[in-house]
C-alpha cells in the first residue's frame, strides 16, 4: 500500500516542497530511505521504529521504502521523521489519514517515546507553507509560538505522535494557534549602556546619530581608553525601533541558525554582533553543509560590530566588501547556493597606531614605517564603503568629574526614529528602509545638490581625490542629516559636515 505525505526542505530561507512517499509489502525485514537524505534522515530510521512502537502502533515486519521526492535535491535534518512516521502508518492500514492530507505540511523530530522535538528553521517553513498555498501547518509544541507569527494558515501545535493523529482521525481535534502578534519592546531607560553616561565625546556621539538614524557604516579611531568601545554598545540603545516586516526577516534568520525557541521565539531588537579577531571568514559570513548564517546575517538590520578593526586578517576583512555592498551574502556550495540577508550596520574601532596613541602625543614610540603599515591592513576599498569616520580622543578630567549628564539614549533615540520614519515615507513602495541602501539612481533623485552646496562638494572631490563611490555616500549622509533636521533640500552645511565625517580621519592620510 502507498502513502503520501508533504514536507518542506531548506535550504537557506528558501524552501521547496518534499513529497514523502511510503511503500510497504512484504519480504525480509528491511527499512530503506532515498532521495539524498543526509545522515540525520538516514539515523532518523531507529527514531521511527522506536516511536511507531511507543505510540502504541506496530512497526510492519516486512520491506519499507521511503522516498523524499525530488530525488535530486539534497534533504539536511531530522524534520521529516513526523510526516514519515505516519506514512508508515497509512501505508500499513493502521490509521486512515483524510482525504485532503496533501493541503497540510508536516514537521518535527521524533523521540523514542513518540514526543515531538522542536526543529530549527520554523519561521521560513510556515512563511514558505503559506507562499506555496498550503493551509495547514503541523509542528512541535515548543515551535508553535514561532510558527504562529505568520498569518493565513492554521498552525497545529503537536506534543506526541499520538496527538496528530488523534486530530487526523477526527477523534480529539485540535483548535489552531492563534495568530500571534508582534509586540515591540522598548529600551530601558536605566540601560547601563545610555548615552547620558557617556561623558565629552560630543562630536563621536553626533555621528552615531547620524549612523543609527540612515544605516551608516562608523569608523571610531582613537587611543586606548577613550571610548570607542563604550559609544559603539551605547549605539544599540538609540537604534529605531523594528517594524514588523524586520523583525520577522530577522527571526528567520535566527531560527534557521537555531537560535530561537519557545522562549525566544521573536527577535524584536535591534542585533548587536560584537565580533573577536580571531573570528575565521566562514563564521563571520556563513558556511558550511548546509550553509548556515553567519555574523553578518545575525547582524542583519542591526550592527556589526569589530573591536581592534586592523587586528583582523585582511582575508576576513576583505570578505566584508561585497555584502557591506550589496546588503546581502550568496554562500556557494556543491550542493547549491544560498542566499542570506546582510543589511547591517558595520561599526568599527581602532587605535591610530600600533602602539596605540595618537601620533601627536609624546608617548607615542611608533615609526612612521610602523604606523603606515598598520594603518595599511585596512585596504582602501574596504575604507572606501565606510560613511563616517571619527576621531574619539581622550576625555580630560574636568568633563570626567562632572555630575552634569548628557542628552539621555531616550531622547537621541526619538529623533532617530523620526528621521527613520521620513525615510519608510520615502521609499515606501520600494525595496529600500534606510538612506544608506539607496542605488545612485536613487540619490540623484532624492539628493539634488545645486548652488553653494554643489560647489562645496565639487571642491571636496577635486582636493581629497574622492571616488565615485565616495561621492554617493557623502550624498546619502547628507540626506540623513537634512532627515534628522526635518529638512526638505539639501544644503551646503549639509554636504559640509558629511565631508567632515568623511575626510578628517581617514587613517591612509
Amino acid at each position: 500500500m502507498l502513502a503520501h505525505l508533504k514536507s518542506i526542505s531548506l535550504f537557506g530561507l528558501q524552501g521547496a516542497i518534499v513529497d514523502i512517499e511510503v511503500d510497504t509489502h512484504r519480504g525480509l525485514p528491511k527499512f530503506a530511505i532515498v532521495g539524498l537524505g543526509d545522515a540525520a534522515i538516514q539515523e532518523s530510521k531507529e527514531r521511527i521504529r522506536s516511536a511507531i512502537k511507543n505510540a502504541g502502533y506496530e512497526f510492519p515486519r516486512g520491506v519499507v521504502t521511503v522516498n523524499l521526492a525530488p530525488a535530486d535535491l539534497r534533504k539536511h535534518g531530522p524534520r521529516f521523521d513526523v510526516p514519515i512516521a505516519l506514512g508508515i502508518l497509512q501505508a500499513t492500514g493502521q490509521i486512515k489519514l483524510p482525504d485532503d492530507i496533501d493541503r497540510s505540511i508536516f514537521v518535527g523530530e521524533l523521540a523514542f517515546s513518540g514526543d515531538l522535538k522542536p526543529i530549527t528553521g520554523i519561521l521560513p517553513t510556515a512563511s514558505e507553507s503559506v507562499n506555496h498555498g498550503f493551509k495547514q501547518l503541523f509542528v512541535p509544541q515548543e515551535n508553535s509560538q514561532e510558527a504562529s507569527l505568520i498569518p493565513d494558515i492554521k498552525v497545529f501545535s503537536c506534543s506526541t505522535l499520538n496527538v496528530i493523529i488523534e486530530h487526523l482521525m477526527d477523534r480529539t481535534p485540535l483548535s489552531p494557534c492563534p495568530l500571534r502578534p508582534f509586540t515591540q519592546t522598548k529600551g530601558s531607560k536605566d540601560s547601563e549602556w545610555d548615552m547620558a553616561h557617556i561623558k565629552g565625546n560630543e562630536n563621536a556621539k553626533r555621528a552615531l546619530e547620524i549612523a543609527a538614524a540612515g544605516g551608516h557604516n562608523l569608523l571610531l579611531c582613537g587611543p586606548p581608553g577613550s571610548g570607542k568601545t563604550m559609544l559603539a554598545q551605547s549605539m544599540s540603545t538609540i537604534l529605531p525601533h523594528l517594524t514588523v516586516d524586520e523583525a520577522l526577516e530577522i527571526t528567520k534568520v535566527h531560527s534557521v541558525a537555531g537560535l530561537t525557541n519557545s522562549k525566544i521565539s521573536v527577535i524584536n531588537r535591534r542585533p548587536f554582533r560584537m565580533i573577536h579577531h580571531t573570528a575565521s571568514n566562514i563564521a563571520i559570513v556563513g558556511g558550511g553543509n548546509p550553509p548556515r548564517p553567519g555574523e553578518i546575517s545575525l547582524a542583519h538590520r542591526g550592527i556589526l560590530f569589530l573591536d581592534e578593526f586592523p587586528e583582523f586578517p585582511a582575508k576576513t576583512l576583505e570578505v566584508l566588501r561585497q555584502p557591506l555592498e550589496d546588503g546581502k551574502i550568496t554562500i556557494s556550495r556543491s550542493s547549491g547556493s544560498c542566499t542570506y540577508p546582510a543589511q547591517v550596520m558595520l561599526v568599527a574601532a581602532m587605535n591610530p597606531t600600533p602602539c596605540g596613541y595618537d601620533i601627536e602625543d609624546e608617548k607615542c614610540t611608533s615609526s612612521p614605517f610602523e604606523i603606515q603599515k598598520y594603518q595599511n591592513k585596512i585596504s582602501g576599498p574596504l575604507l572606501d564603503r565606510i560613511d563616517l569616520h571619527v576621531h574619539v580622543p581622550r576625555v580630560d578630567f574636568d568633563k570626567l568629574k562632572s555630575l552634569e549628564m548628557g542628552e539621555s539614549s531616550q531622547t537621541i533615540q526619538y529623533r532617530v526614529q523620526e528621521a527613520r520614519n521620513r525615510q519608510n515615507q520615502r521609499f515606501e513602495g520600494l525595496p529600500i528602509k534606510t538612506n544608506a541602501e539607496m542605488s545612485s539612481s536613487l540619490v540623484k533623485k532624492y539628493c539634488p545638490i545645486e548652488g553653494d552646496a554643489l560647489k562645496v562638494m565639487k571642491h571636496a572631490m577635486e582636493q581629497f581625490d574622492l571616488s565615485g563611490r565616495a561621492y554617493f555616500r557623502i550624498l546619502k549622509v547628507a540626506r540623513t542629516i537634512a532627515d534628522l533636521e526635518v529638512a526638505t533640500d539639501l544644503s551646503m552645511n549639509h554636504i559640509a559636515e558629511a565631508i567632515q565625517y568623511r575626510k578628517q580621519n581617514m587613517v591612509h592620510e
